[in-house]
């Protein structure tokens, strides 16, 4: 069979191609299954937005699915799914992605449809999509930050982990202000600068014929023009560590009481991220973690604790905490307990076993996102728009792997402590509200989920778009 290997045994074959217009092409066979992906990514993110237009990236996500020259309303929707197909599409701080998943033979209609969007969309872009579009973003805010538990924690952290004026100090989502605020010309001049053909990197991947795909991408996507105007995000470089702890009390009607944090943690890309990972890995994923077995199990005074990863390139990576309390027990403990925890992390770092398992978990998770067609479009989408090869994929996992405990204990020292995070407290509104409903939460709890619920937030969109 034609199928590559895991890439932890050979690697992923994987080659490129670059039209005329700059539009970089990144290919991988795979004849296992009758299915081809394609995904799009384009280099534009909430990161690239000014003061007073944030969200823009966001709402331009879901316009893009409003028509185009060729295909009216929701015809994209229509098109996909009647084909036999999935679709989607995400907002980051630092990309845009769509994409498709096919039948191998509906390959063609799915290269027609991110061509034709592409190049014709401002053909169909009026104010009544804009309006249609502003709303259900605005309603999708409401639905998941402005109108559930804790569900602005994401946002807020993010405002206190990155200084104001900073690219990264607004969430994707935007302030419904900004929404407001957004024109019609607006979203065209956002058009014309980020969705141009050299600012993007198209992959396709699955039961293809790469001869074929190169041929149908040229067809479609080769005529149009590429744009040069835009200018690069602002510098996001900031200090290694926060400095001090910024801490924010805030009183909700919340199920019960929460010590969220981020720590200012080593951008994506590099070795020290990994160990990082690994790091949060062992300490607050799942309930073999050394926080779920403390504050959970042994403490009694949680009924939720992890740690998650929000890996960023143009900035400094988040780690993310969060503990939810159990009955009477107080911040304060939480507190302590977790900094006692970090603090003996960082002394004696991970044992052989806990290292072992931390990379074994990486491995399992890693391989199953690029066990499907769709998970390696988008990663090799990745590593071609934030690192500048897609080959690098290949080496990803080898290099979790190669990290010792000496980096993973050095990274908590340098980073896991309470001079680099920023700190929520929320207290329930009133005094009943902290001793009911929280046993709801001990039901069917992932406890990495819970860590990483509010970074994932901002990571992605996102149901919006499929509607």
């Amino acid at each position: 069979m034609a199928n590559p290997a895991p890439a932890s045994q050979r690697g992923i074959a994987i080659t490129e191609h670059r039209l005329s217009n700059g539009l970089r092409v990144v290919l991988s066979e795979d004849h296992l299954t009758p299915v081809a992906a394609v995904c799009l990514w384009y280099d534009v993110g909430s990161r690239h937005e000014v003061k007073g237009r944030t969200g823009l990236a966001h709402l331009f996500e879901h316009l893009m699915f409003q028509g185009s020259a060729n295909v009216s309303n929701n015809g994209h929707f229509e098109l996909v799914q009647g084909a036999g197909g999935s679709l989607n599409g995400t907002t980051s701080f630092e990309r845009t992605n769509y994409f498709e998943t096919m039948p191998a033979h509906q390959l063609e209609l799915a290269l027609w449809l991110e061509a034709d969007r592409m190049g014709s969309l401002l053909a169909a872009l009026d104010e009544t999509s804009m309006e249609n579009q502003r709303d259900v973003v605005k309603n999708e805010r409401r639905q998941r930050y402005d109108n559930v538990p804790y569900g602005t924690a994401f946002e807020k952290l993010t405002a206190l982990s990155f200084p104001d004026g900073h690219p990264y100090h607004h969430t994707p989502i935007g302030s419904m202000a900004d929404l407001d605020a957004a024109t019609l010309e607006d979203a065209r001049a956002f058009f014309r600068t980020y969705y141009a053909p050299n600012n993007a990197v198209l992959s396709v991947v699955g039961d293809i014929d790469p001869e074929q795909a190169i041929a149908w991408v040229e067809k479609y996507f080769g005529s149009i023009p590429a744009h040069d105007g835009k200018q690069p995000p602002r510098d996001g470089a900031l200090p290694d560590t926060v400095g001090r702890e910024v801490r924010e009390l805030i009183r909700e009607d919340v199920p019960s009481r929460a010590l969220m944090a981020s720590y200012r943690l080593p951008h994506d890309g590099t070795r020290e991220a990994d160990a990082a990972d690994l790091a949060l890995t062992i300490l607050g994923s799942g309930e073999s973690s050394r926080l779920y077995n403390r504050l959970v199990r042994r403490d009694r005074t949680a009924v939720a604790a992890g740690f998650g990863l929000l890996r960023l390139a143009g900035a400094p990576s988040l780690g993310w905490l969060d503990v939810k309390t159990s009955g009477d027990a107080t911040v304060e403990q939480i507190d302590a307990a977790v900094d006692e925890e970090l603090a003996r992390f960082a002394a004696e770092g991970p044992t052989p076993a806990e290292l072992e398992r931390a990379q074994a978990q990486i491995e399992r998770e890693w391989l199953d996102r690029l066990t499907t067609v769709a998970g390696r479009a988008d990663e090799l989408c990745r590593f071609a728009v934030l690192f500048g090869d897609p080959k690098l994929l290949n080496d990803a996992l080898p290099k979790v792997l190669d990290v010792t405990a000496e980096e993973v204990r050095a990274v908590a020292e340098a980073r896991l402590h309470p001079q680099n995070r920023a700190v929520l407290v929320y207290e329930p509104t009133t005094a009943d509200d902290a001793a009911t409903g929280v046993a709801t939460d001990t039901e069917d709890t992932d406890t990495e989920a819970a860590a990483g619920q509010t970074a994932a937030t901002a990571e992605t969109d996102e149901e919006g778009a499929a509607v």
